[in-house]
């Protein structure tokens, strides 16, 4: 996330980068988006999330301007070193009146924009051939304050991510174990009431359970945070499997029950308590921003790609919606899970007990593969936020430290509270508003300016943005500042659930 220039990799057609993008966007923000919408009522629910998506493929498509000015500022860098590779050439071989007089002419022509150039031998100066990270977009575009804030805001979504992550997994282990035990077997999903003090098995508490397997957990995946790890292509295809039977199975099983007229949720259109969850979950649900580059870059025919962006959100949203209403008519609000999974653990729902535990241990599986990988995307990230030109990290603070920072705060956060909702309530409307909307209304802004400032003012991006007046930009920025005021006023005046 923070790297610099990266090879392409293996092209695809558009519609499989459809489908990784379709994949990448809807993940587990998602399980989190039912009690979500209970809690703010249908009609505001809907609005928001229609209006939240439209607001997340307006600055996409300013990623995807900026990727397309990086590559051809990059491009153009290329020729120009070789220009004065040539130079330098020609001046230690000897050059005639004639060389100096066109030389001088050549010279001339420099300190014009370089349109005609472009025009002439670079027709495709624009195109996106080469993977630019978002980290590196900053440092091209932004000023030193601009890149530090920038990775404050990656590294602050990051720990959100995987305190959520640290959260998801022993919540839902304590939830399907201490249910499948004595008197609460099948239980989960029942609408029954349970406290933290509530014994799980003998004198185990259930909070007690919770830490027990938050610290397995940690014991065993925290260590990969001291070794570098990715995602190797059968675990995405593994894990992407898995996350689609387990959404298909909740979407039919809702439905079943629907029709049968078993349905116990009557929703409420509006409660406005509940919009700042909502917006932080919707803002989560639709993240993708600081992926674009690996996603967009390796699409083979990227003529149309703001299209299939676009075509993506309408599924997505239909997606969103089709999940988030069949849940909230198929239970009531207060029995609808942080974790709408584990609404599907109980008997009356189902009576297969192995759908009852793949779904209820969905999120185990999904998690635990990602957690490594975003844990090391963030200590590469605090590791590029202190590095400077030419120098070295000591082994102690490259292997320990590093790591260390990296671990420990999300565990912590983890150790102290399982309220899901609220963790990505608070980690999409702080971090990921940043992420998604203000980075990119900056980047587009910066690399517009810095295209003319190059290449002259009647350049044209071939991927400039449909949203391309300035009037789009400065309302996602007005956005994006009015929702970190409203987020925040919305806290300090109500209880914290934290």
């Amino acid at each position: 996330m923070a790297g610099g220039i990266t090879d392409t990799g293996e092209l695809y057609s558009p519609y499989v980068g459809l489908v990784y993008m379709f994949n990448l966007i809807v993940g587990t923000g998602a399980l989190t988006m039912p009690k979500a919408f209970a809690m703010a009522g249908w009609l505001v629910s809907l609005v928001l999330l229609m209006f939240l998506g439209f607001m997340s493929y307006m600055t996409t498509t300013f990623v995807v301007e900026a990727m397309a000015a990086a590559n051809a500022q990059l491009r153009w860098k290329r020729m120009e070193k070789r220009k004065e590779d040539d130079e330098d050439e020609d001046s230690s071989s000897g050059v005639s009146d004639t060389d100096v007089l066109l030389q001088d002419g050549y010279e001339r022509a420099e300190t014009r924009p370089i349109l005609s150039v472009q025009r002439r031998g670079s027709p495709n100066i624009f195109e996106i051939t080469e993977r630019v990270e978002m980290g590196q977009m900053a440092s091209m575009f932004f000023n030193k304050v601009g890149v530090n804030l920038f990775y404050f805001c990656i590294i602050i979504y990051l720990y959100g991510d995987l305190a959520i992550y640290a959260a998801a997994v022993p919540v839902s282990l304590m939830q399907v174990t201490c249910s499948a035990t004595g008197n609460h077997s099948c239980s989960v999903g029942d609408g029954t009431k349970y406290n933290d003090t509530d014994k799980c098995w003998g004198p185990i508490r259930r909070i007690d359970a919770y830490r027990l397997y938050l610290a397995a957990f940690t014991l065993l995946l925290g260590p990969f945070t001291f070794f570098n790890v990715q995602k190797t292509k059968y675990l995405q295809i593994m894990t992407s499997l898995m996350r689609w039977i387990a959404f298909i199975l909740m979407i039919i099983l809702a439905l079943i029950r629907i029709s049968k007229g078993q349905a116990e949720g009557h929703p409420s259109m509006a409660q406005l308590s509940g919009i700042r969850n909502l917006f932080g979950v919707c803002v989560y649900s639709f993240m993708c921003q600081h992926s674009l580059p690996s996603l967009i870059t390796p699409i083979s025919k990227k003529k149309h790609v703001n299209k299939l962006v676009l075509l993506d959100y309408i599924l997505i949203l239909a997606f969103y919606s089709l999940l988030s209403f069949t849940a909230i008519y198929c239970f009531r609000n207060d029995t609808l899970m942080d974790m709408y999974t584990l609404n599907f653990t109980n008997c009356d729902i189902i009576n297969v007990a192995f759908i009852r535990y793949f779904l209820g241990l969905f999120p185990v599986f999904t998690i635990s593969t990602n957690f490594p990988i975003i844990a090391v995307t963030l200590r590469n990230n605090w590791k590029t936020l202190f590095h400077r030109e030419g120098g070295t990290y000591p082994w102690l603070v490259d292997r320990i430290v590093f790591p260390a920072i990296t671990l420990i705060p999300p565990v912590l956060v983890a150790f102290c509270t399982h309220d899901l909702e609220s963790l990505v309530g608070i980690t999409g409307a702080y971090a990921g508003n940043g992420i998604q909307y203000l980075i990119p209304a900056f980047l587009a802004y910066c690399s517009r300016k810095d295209t003319q400032l190059v290449f002259g003012s009647g350049t044209v991006n071939k991927h400039l943005s449909p949203f391309r007046h300035t009037f789009w930009i400065v309302f996602v920025l007005i956005w994006g500042f009015s929702c970190f005021v409203f987020v925040t006023a919305n806290i300090v005046l109500s209880e914290p659930k934290l």
